[in-house]
Order: structure tokens, then sequence, then C-alpha cells
């Protein structure tokens, strides 16, 4: 690989962290600019065929819309209950838990985030806690990033298994079911010393950077909560992943610990005495709605995406069927499939349908939640169909004249190439990396698995931690994926602070990934 070949591989990484992080250009604006100079690059520098390039645009545009799908449903979803009068319920019913906004911030994104996250995944979390958090008084910028810190430890059973089923079932050579649950294991087992301190880096980021005085000792007081918080969620997941497989530790993680979390955050259970200053905003004590009409809504969602993803049950085939196919795009072998009756965001609006209904709204207020939800949305239409595209493009450039392989692979070799000794530090950033450019944990388990697998064996590392390092690497990079920023900022209105977004979460993913390496090479190498 020749050095402007190298630069070309590099260029949709350093195009966003240059446009967006270092220059801090709107997503919308830099996005676009990634897309141009990232199509430039790789057709005249990589050799790939404009037909290639024009056929992984398309795809990548559809892939955008099912994701503005998503994320309009989530808008919907919120700005409904909004005008219902849930949203001012819930913020009443959080304070008869804890007044604290800390503690609402590790229930919220912590905990009911990782339910959401083993239930739906691909963005759902940040698309329901970022909003929810924005409605208990945080500022729109830390509900994003601190969402997003939380969208981490569950992604590796998120969707109901997929990263790992799918993501290493099917793109790692040779492996059974049992295979992939032993590496499932290794994971989570991995992930309770790592995500040990999550919840707690996230209490100390809100209470430095986003709370209305700035303090790292308000944070340091919230540590045996915090810590707590992290093993409610950690050792029931684990658990569930060694007795029962990869499919539920997430969903059922994340029901344990707020069972076991709220009912001791009421009590005060390990919390400072003196909570007044991250208080939330007083409230009148007054609702036109009950606490389990405001929430009803919530629970139904959880409900249908855990009804619609479980595989024994009809309703997830019946769901599956409706599904619109382009094969073989402009005559190349690539092909795109959208469900959209399985989509998160089908869900979302028939939930906000219902919510109207059940919470004796107007009708004219579910009309003025859809237009509100399109105005918000519009934004992120130019940011995400250029992004997405340019992902693609990216990923699909093993097509060329020059005999090369993809991208992200060539990179990855390259980085072997050089550094295979350690492979054990590196083999997370290079889930993260791929994280970071799918925005999907489940496509950098399929686009890295067998490549980290070939590595392990030519290094002579055991395979099943790699692997598991791979999976865990993909969970850091979740934090800072361009496509889940630039979702999340658009739930709750936060237009042209991508950058700003990613410049937080960077540092918690480098923490996630190097301690998982770190605890990988003390404890199980």
């Amino acid at each position: 690989m020749t050095t402007s070949q190298l630069f070309t591989a590099l260029t949709p990484i350093l195009s966003v962290l240059i446009l967006l992080v270092a220059l801090r250009l709107p997503a919308k604006l830099a996005m676009p600019l990634s897309l141009l100079i990232t199509a430039f690059a790789t057709f005249f520098i990589w050799g790939v065929p404009f037909t290639q390039m024009l056929a992984a645009s398309l795809e990548g545009v559809i892939i955008a819309l099912t994701i503005l799908w998503i994320v309009f449903g989530a808008i919907l979803l919120l700005k409904a209950l909004e005008r219902t009068g849930a949203t001012h319920t819930i913020k009443l019913g959080f304070s008869s838990i804890s007044p604290d906004k800390r503690v609402q911030l590790i229930i919220v994104a912590w905990l009911f985030g990782s339910f959401l996250e083993g239930a739906a995944g691909f963005g759902t979390p940040a698309a329901i806690a970022a909003p929810l958090l924005v409605a208990l008084g945080f500022t729109p910028i830390s509900a994003v990033v601190l969402a997003l810190m939380a969208d981490s430890s569950a992604v590796s059973f998120g969707a109901v298994g997929t990263p790992a089923i799918v993501g290493i079932g099917q793109g790692a050579k040779g492996l059974s079911s049992t295979d992939v649950s032993q590496i499932a294991v290794t994971a989570v087992g991995i992930d309770i010393l790592v995500a040990a301190l999550l919840p707690l880096f996230m209490v100390l980021m809100y209470c430095r950077f986003f709370a209305d005085s700035s303090s790292w000792r308000k944070g340091f007081e919230m540590a045996p909560f915090a810590v707590m918080s992290a093993f409610a969620f950690t050792l029931p997941a684990y658990t569930v992943a060694w007795l029962f497989g990869p499919e539920f530790p997430s969903v059922l993680g994340g029901m344990l610990g707020l069972a076991i979390v709220c009912p001791l955050a009421r009590i005060g259970f390990l919390l400072p005495k003196n909570t007044s200053d991250h208080s939330a905003t007083n409230l009148a004590q007054s609702s036109p709605l009950s606490l389990t009409r405001a929430w009803l809504p919530y629970v139904l969602v959880a409900i249908a995406l855990v009804v619609t993803r479980l595989p024994q049950l009809p309703l997830s085939t019946w769901l599956q069927s409706a599904n619109v196919e382009w094969v073989g795009i402009l005559g190349t072998d690539l092909s795109v499939n959208v469900m959209p009756l399985y989509l998160p965001g089908t869900v979302f609006m028939l939930v906000a349908v219902i919510a109207v209904w059940l919470q004796r709204s107007q009708s004219s207020q579910l009309f003025s939640a859809v237009k509100d939800s399109a105005n918000m949305l519009y934004p992120s239409l130019i940011s995400l169909c250029a992004a997405v595209p340019m992902v693609r493009i990216f990923l699909h450039s093993g097509v060329n004249d020059n005999a090369l392989p993809a991208m992200p692979m060539a990179l990855a070799e390259l980085v072997a190439s050089h550094l295979g000794d350690a492979w054990i530090f590196m083999a997370p950033l290079v889930g993260a990396l791929g994280s970071f450019i799918a925005g999907s944990a489940t496509f950098s388990n399929l686009m890295f698995a067998s490549f980290q697998q070939a590595i392990a064996i030519d290094t002579s590392l055991n395979q099943q931690l790699i692997l598991a390092l791979q999976m865990l690497g993909a969970n850091g990079g979740n934090m800072i994926a361009v496509v889940n920023v630039v979702a999340a900022c658009s739930v709750v209105g936060l237009h042209g602070k991508e950058g700003d977004v990613i410049r937080y979460t960077l540092l918690p993913m480098l923490y996630y990934c190097l301690a998982a390496s770190t605890i990988a090479w003390l404890f199980w190498s």
C-alpha cells in the first residue's frame, strides 16, 4: 500500500475528525464535505469504479432513511408525551425515587438504556434516553453525551444478542453456537471489571462539565452508589449469559438492575446526604395523569420491542415478511433490504398514537407533534444521507482496479503487521474503529471478526479472548459512532454540536478499550 493509498484509506476517519471535531463544523456541512473528499480519493487513488461507488452510496441513502425513520419515531413519542402531560408526571415520579439528578442519570441512561439496548439496539437507547434526560432537566448536549456513554456495556447483547450471534457468529469462521456463547461469556466477564466505573465516569462528567456548579467532588460523592449500580447490571448480565446464552443478558440485566437500584435509591442506600446542589427543578406536585398512565407508553415500547424480536414467536417472522429488497444495485453485488414494520421507529409511532388515546388527549395534539418532529428531523436528513453513503463506500472499497482489500481491512492489516506482538491491546481499538465508521457493533464484528481470528492464530493468542476484545471494542466505539451521534443529536434538536459530543465521548471510549485490554492481559491471557 503506497502512501497516497494509506491516506485514502484514512480519509473517512481523518475528514470526520478534522471537519467535525477539530474545526467544529456542523454535521450538515462536515458530512457532505467528508463524502465528497472520500469519493474523490476512492475513485482516483483506490481505483474503485464509479458504478460501485454510486451503488454503495444508494445503499447508504436507503440505510440512512431507515435510521431517520427510527429517529422520527423517537421524537414523535417524546413530543406526544409532552403534550399529554406525561413527561411532567414522569419528572414527579423520579423525584419520588430521588430528587438527585445524578441518581436519575444512572437509572435512565445506564439501567433503562441497557434494557432498551438489549431489546432493540441500533441506536434505540440514545433515541429514548437522551430526550427523557432532557425532560428531566438535563441540557441537550449533556443528555446526548451521557446517553452515548451509557450505551456501551449492554451493546454486546443488543437487539436480543445480534452483535454476538450475527456479528461474531457469522463474521468469524468455523464457530459453533457454543463457541459464540463462550466468547460472549468471556466478553461480559471482562466487562464486569471494565464497566464497574462507567456509571461513576458518567456522574463525574455531569458534575464537572454540565452541572450548574462544576465540581469533581460532587461526582466522587456518588462513587459507592454508582459502582453498586454498575454491578447491578453486569452481574445479572453475566449470569444470564453463562446460563442461557447471548440473547437476553442485556434485557434481563437492565430489568433486574432497575428492580435492584430503584428501591435502594428511594431509601437513600449508599447515597450522599446532601443532594440539594443536584436536585431536579422543583415541580408543582400535581399532574392530570397517574404515574402508571404516564409510564405506560414506555412500558408498551419495551414490551413491543421484546416480543417482536423473539425468534420463538411468530410475530417476529410476520413483521419481517414485509420486506422491500433491492438486489444487485446498479448491476453490482450490493443489496439492501428494509423491513418497515420491524423497525423500532414503527413501534415508537404506533405507541405515540396509542399514548394520545390512552392519556385522553386531543388528536390535534398528535398532528402538532408530527409537525414539530418533522421540523426537528430536517437538519439530520442532510447529515445522515451523506454520512452513511460515505461509510458504505469505505466498507465496499474491496472492489477496485488495484487488487487492494477494502479500506478498513487494509488499515487493520497495516496495524497488525507492525503491532502484532501487542495485539491484545490493539484488538479492542480495531473493534472501536469498526463501530466509529459503520455506526454499529454488529457491522464492526461482521467486518473484523475473521481478521481478528486470523491475527490470533498468527500470534498464538487465544482466539476466544481476542474475539471477546473485538466485541468490547465495538461496544466502546458505539460512544463515538458518527451515525449514532448525529441521530442522538437529532432527537433532542442539538444540531451543529456533533463534534463537541465526540470530543466528550472520545476519552471514555479510550478508557473502555484500554481497560478491556489491560484486564484481559492481567487475568485472561
